[in-house]
């Protein structure tokens, strides 16, 4: 592993990471990156377990979607488990030899087979306030993930996690700040047309909000898109 390359390549993934415009690019260009920087990766994928029920949130390269779905159905699997116990201390897996039974996961190992998976390892995403799912690396063939691999591929993690963080936070300011501007929209429409004071208006919508049982946001998209028939 030439890790002076590696390093200098981590500098440019940052970059990169940074200049993504949504959450959703940031999760595509770690899952892509995953596979161009580390060193024998064929595949890679992001997946996090909501509900019980696993989540493709990026892939690239064959085998990673079908290997989430199976995990899923299965509930079984190593990025399934690693991404459902993202509590607990042991936050990375390695697996050198995919072909041999694995006593764990004997019904996904004969799944990954069929898949033509060789070998495996995979890394949560995870900042001190957040976990983001597992992000997880497949070769087809066995042994690529030594014990180096497998660490460059946590260094790698360890970037993303923190422009994931960082992108997820940018997301969220700006749907409030969309929230904040239907809102007061709606707000204006109301008081323009039946003479309410700001208060007024606000009452009416949190009212209809939680009367319906409706986002206050889409209450107020509601009342953007009626502007000829009023809130009701």
């Amino acid at each position: 592993m030439d890790w002076q390359k590696f390093a200098e390549e981590m500098a440019l993934l940052a970059r990169r990471l940074l200049k993504q415009d949504s959450v959703q690019g940031t999760l595509d260009e770690i899952a892509a990156s995953a596979v161009k920087l580390v060193d024998g990766c064929d595949a890679a994928g992001i997946l996090a377990v909501r509900k019980g029920r696993a989540v493709t949130l990026a892939s690239y390269g064959e085998m990673v979607e079908e290997s989430d779905r199976r995990q899923g159905e299965l509930g079984e699997g190593p990025c399934f488990d690693l991404a459902r116990r993202a509590d607990d201390e042991d936050r990375m897996f390695r697996i050198v030899d995919m072909t041999r039974p694995q006593p764990d996961w004997p019904r996904y190992a004969e799944a990954a087979r069929e898949l033509g998976i060789g070998s495996m390892t995979g890394v949560l995403l995870y900042t001190h306030e957040e976990d983001f799912g597992a992000l997880n690396l497949y070769s087809r063939r066995p042994g690529t993930f030594t014990e180096d691999i497998a660490t460059a591929g946590w260094l790698l993690a360890s970037h993303a996690a923190v422009a994931l963080a960082d992108a997820r936070t940018i997301d969220q300011l700006e749907h409030a700040l969309e929230t904040r501007h239907a809102i007061g929209e709606a707000m204006g429409i109301l008081m323009e047309r039946h003479g309410m004071s700001d208060e007024e208006a606000f009452s009416v919508l949190r009212k209809i909000s939680q009367h319906h049982n409706i986002k206050l946001r889409d209450v107020a998209q509601r009342v953007r898109d009626k502007r000829t028939d009023g809130p009701a």
